[in-house]
């Protein structure tokens, strides 16, 4: 861990000022939203449309990298994301915040390609793993301490969304100036979605519906919380909630989930889930329920997105694993753009008003345990000392960061089946 600090500590520390600024300006905006009188659905295609550019960046911004370079790349698209954030109190207007919302989740999907694949050239096969765990710890703690941010301006001012701005701006400094060489670039031709349903029906059909709950967390729990009359403190903590519980969750069940049957344990995962969500659509009026809700779902919803890939790979070639992750993020980005959109109509006050946050999570989540219990009787269990290791990864993370997780993964069973045939010689 030393080592990776110490080689690495600059784009950590950038990466961490950036996702401060992300997460600080996705709750502002939802807060924003409510006070220039948005409804429900605008806002659902506002928060939408992050994804929709965030899916279209990890696309473009590989080829973006290999015709300028990271430096260039990251100039550029650093200058959009802080003009955006400086726009969004200026231009209180429907579409000009939808078509902000895409060229900011374009430019951060192209900042975390970059980034990430400087990370990983940062390491090696014996620390690898670590320098993702350490990243994946840097993305949440920056969202989680973005939410304390939130109370410093009047959300109808300006302020906040300068300090987002600032941020963002400050955490390419020590990124570039302090980081060198620039790596080498490549990616993995994806394999198709069809290859990729064959091998795996339930990582597929599990990552499309968490695509649906992660975007919901992200993009409308601060609509919820201006929806549903809770003070500015409150939302902040509200959001909050949901990041706690991924970090405090992620690595127990992924201590799990690599000694059972992973299906059984994504069934058991999403019904507990599912199960918080329906508390905080019933219970919603007391805020200490909906802390507990919101932070069962981040600790259920996110670890879960790292065992879907794990369990994807248990079923994969080694030399297929980098190939299925840009597919796997495809259909994980498709779900994210549809989730909000749902969400909001039924936020709506026609239709189930705030407590519809709750019951879109609530129906994903049973929908994915009631998919992983229909798998566990198609097709039989692999063993479990021939199953890969979970490699801990955030929904928030671009392709590269997932191709990392996989060659984690892959030079983790290369070790084992290394260490069984060195027992076998021995004896």
């Amino acid at each position: 861990m030393i080592q990776v600090l110490s080689s690495a500590w600059a784009l950590l520390l950038g990466m961490g000022l950036l996702m401060i600024g992300n997460g600080l300006q996705g709750t502002i905006l939802g807060v924003r939203g409510e006070i220039e009188g948005f409804s429900t659905l605008q806002m659902s295609f506002v928060m939408s449309a992050y994804f929709v550019g965030f899916l279209g960046g990890s696309r473009l911004a590989p080829e973006m990298i290999r015709r300028v370079g990271h430096v260039r790349v990251f100039a550029a698209l650093a200058s959009f994301i802080s003009a955006v954030m400086i726009m969004y109190p200026l231009l209180t207007n429907e579409i000009a915040w939808i078509l902000g919302r895409v060229v900011i989740g374009f430019c951060f999907s192209g900042v975390y390609v970059t980034a990430e694949s400087w990370l990983n050239n940062a390491a090696n096969n014996e620390n690898r793993g670590q320098a993702l765990s350490l990243y994946m710890i840097v993305q949440m703690t920056g969202i989680i301490s973005a939410q304390g941010l939130v109370l410093i301006g009047d959300p109808s001012g300006y302020e906040t969304f300068v300090i987002a701005s600032i941020l963002v701006s400050v955490s390419f400094a020590p990124i570039l100036l302090s980081i060198s060489p620039t790596p080498a670039f490549d990616t993995t031709k994806p394999m198709t979605l069809r290859e990729l349903m064959g091998k795996s029906p339930l990582g597929c059909v599990g990552m499309f519906l968490l695509g649906g709950v992660f975007s919901a967390q992200f993009g409308m729990a601060s609509v919820y919380g201006a929806r549903a009359g809770l003070s500015l403190a409150e939302i902040s903590t509200f959001v909050a909630a949901f990041y706690v519980g991924a970090v405090l969750l992620q690595y127990p069940l992924g201590w799990f989930s690599d000694r059972m049957d992973r299906r059984f344990l994504i069934m058991l995962v999403a019904i507990t889930g599912a199960a918080g969500a329906v508390c905080g659509m019933l219970f919603g009026v007391s805020f200490p329920i909906l802390l507990v809700s919101a932070f069962v779902i981040g600790g259920m919803s996110n670890p879960l997105y790292s065992m879907l890939i794990a369990h994807t790979n248990d079923f994969l070639e080694h030399e297929d694993m980098a190939a299925a992750s840009g597919g796997l993020v495809f259909i994980n980005g498709m779900g994210a753009i549809s989730g909000p959109l749902i969400t909001g109509w039924l936020m709506g006050d026609k239709v189930l008003g705030p407590p519809g946050f709750f019951l879109i999570i609530a129906a994903l989540l049973a929908m994915t345990a009631v998919y992983a219990m229909y798998r566990m009787t198609q097709r039989a269990a692999i063993p479990v000392d021939e199953t890969g290791t979970m490699s801990p990864i955030y929904p928030t993370s671009s392709p590269v960061a997932f191709e990392v997780a996989q060659e984690v993964a892959i030079e983790a069973a290369e070790e084992a089946a290394e260490a069984e045939q060195d027992t076998q010689n021995v004896a």
